[in-house]
């Protein structure tokens, strides 16, 4: 699934914490599944690698603040 249309965010820290957001609503929205495997990768408007978010580092952290 890919967004080719984006989102510009000013800063890293946005860009990370919207990079979480799109992750959960991916897991939200659809049927469980392991997503161990998944990755919300990000781009700059140039096309180079910002940023990684794998979805179990979000699990992780979304249950270590629940817990």
């Amino acid at each position: 699934m890919a967004d080719l249309q984006g989102k510009r965010l000013p800063t890293w820290a946005l860009m990370r914490v919207h990079a979480e957001r799109v992750a959960l609503d991916v897991m939200l929205c659809r049927a469980p599944r392991d997503w161990s495997a998944w990755t919300v990768e990000v781009y700059d408007a140039s096309g180079r690698h910002v940023v990684s978010k794998p979805f179990a580092d979000v699990l992780a952290t979304r249950n270590a603040r629940q817990g």
